[in-house]
């Protein structure tokens, strides 16, 4: 039991609203699930209040846009989201003080727009063009995203946008990567990364470019849809929700990546349930899919045997 006298001399640290405890996640070994070859290390950003590495990008936004009369004071936000963008909004505009509107494709899981509407979010659910429940296409973010922009016309609110947000990109290069470099102490050879706007992939890899230009980028894209990769979109159908739309994104830097992974629906289900059952990680079908992208690059022996690939696991499981 801690004493009086020794709670007095422990540091308060008091966190103002749940904006500050966005950032600064930690960076956690994957030795059950990788022994080997190498060392697998993922930055655990699902550890967010929001739930996902979008909370980052969706602070970034919402404070920019404040700071230059885009947002006013109690104006709405709106925004298309599969989910992980809306909880983020949602967590930002809560302790902001602005309503929030998101359009989510009816494909994507029932839980996030649970999730949502708990957070007090206004969610409108748009019909899927191609897809089926649990497959989100582009085809069907398009339609979400048209279903935002005419909801911000109507209600004078901010569309967020952040397929082209500056802000998303921004925030990973300047906290993500450098978190990131810090934690592994300078020595990283590899970061993979799934891509959906392709924030998370571009920043960090920027920020570990500019520290060293030989680490290897890897983007992580679904099986049968990878534009990235130069290769038709024959599978616009899968389960890495809030990934892989079969197009490459606006802020896209071709630069930054050195080569492109592929993953199947069936690997990163085999991997989400080895998070789950060795690491005691419960996860979403992202994060699963870039445990195994860059586990099969550590295997590959395109890397040094002691090399060290991070990843990021994107969001919590408890949406899916």
């Amino acid at each position: 039991m801690i004493t009086r006298a020794e709670s007095a001399t422990v540091p308060s640290i008091i966190a103002a609203s749940a904006l500050d405890l966005i950032g600064r996640t930690p960076l956690i070994a994957l030795d059950r699930v990788h022994p080997g070859p190498g060392r697998l290390l993922a930055k655990a950003e699902f550890m967010q209040p929001g739930g996902s590495v979008k909370d980052r990008a969706a602070r970034a936004i919402l404070r920019a846009a404040r700071a230059d009369g885009r947002l006013a004071p109690a104006a709405p936000v709106v925004e298309m989201s599969s989910g992980n963008m809306g909880a983020g909004l949602a967590v930002a505009c809560a302790t902001l003080g602005h309503p929030l509107v998101v359009t989510l494709s009816a494909g994507n899981s029932p839980q996030r727009a649970r999730m949502l509407e708990a957070l007090g979010a206004e969610v409108v659910l748009v019909k899927q063009v191609d897809g089926v429940p649990g497959q989100v296409t582009g085809a069907d973010v398009a339609a979400a995203a048209e279903a935002a922009r005419h909801a911000a016309r109507q209600r004078g609110g901010f569309y967020v946008d952040q397929f082209h947000a500056p802000e998303g990109v921004a925030i990973h290069r300047d906290t993500t990567g450098p978190e990131i470099w810090a934690q592994c102490g300078g020595r990283i050879e590899a970061w993979v990364a799934s891509v959906g706007t392709g924030a998370t992939f571009l920043g960090v890899a920027a920020a570990l470019r500019a520290r060293n230009p030989h680490v290897l980028c890897a983007a992580v894209e679904p099986e049968g849809c990878r534009p990235l990769a130069g290769e038709p979109v024959a599978k616009p159908r899968h389960v890495l929700q809030g990934t892989g739309y079969g197009s490459v994104p606006p802020h896209w830097d071709p630069g930054l990546m050195d080569l492109a992974l592929a993953v199947s629906d069936d690997e990163a289900a085999h991997w989400r349930r080895l998070l789950a059952t060795r690491e005691g990680l419960h996860v979403g079908y992202s994060a699963a899919a870039n445990v195994c992208a860059a586990a099969s690059l550590l295997a590959s022996g395109r890397l040094p045997a002691d090399a060290i690939a991070v990843t990021v696991l994107c969001d919590t499981g408890l949406k899916y």
